[in-house]
């Protein structure tokens, strides 16, 4: 660091994988279960996501746009995300890439309420850049 400043050069990736990907079907309590992409975007600019969801027997669903503006981060739901009308079911493996046309951060993180005793798991995506 140059005199205190932050040097904002290229932080991040653009191509990140999250291979594992599961939205419990049921909840046992008031927290819902769900899974969310966490975005953290340390850039100046809006970061444009192309998110891809694979699943092992039906074709995916490719090209979700989501943006997360400069210097902001962004939790995402799986749940949410759609695409022509069709959204990830519940109880069905999946997989996810996360493009960004500029550097980020992606984190993924699963709420599992299935039991009284919740589980709460957290990983880093892989960043894969081409």
């Amino acid at each position: 660091m140059n005199g205190g400043a932050l040097n904002r050069e290229k932080k991040g990736s653009c191509f990140w994988v999250i291979p594992d990907g599961y939205i419990p079907p049921d909840s046992s309590g008031e927290l819902v279960s769900h899974e969310s992409i966490c975005v953290l975007n340390c850039g100046e600019q809006p970061a444009r996501l192309r998110i891809n969801i694979y699943f092992e027997e039906r074709e995916p669903l490719e090209g979700i746009g989501e943006v997360v503006e400069g210097r902001r981060t962004r939790h995402i739901r799986t749940s949410s995300l759609e695409k022509d009308g069709e959204r990830i079911p519940a109880a069905v493996p999946y997989a996810i890439t996360v493009e960004s046309d500029v550097p980020v951060f992606v984190q993924y993180s699963r709420l599992d309420t299935t039991q009284p005793e919740l589980a709460l798991m957290s990983v880093m995506a892989y960043p894969a850049d081409r």
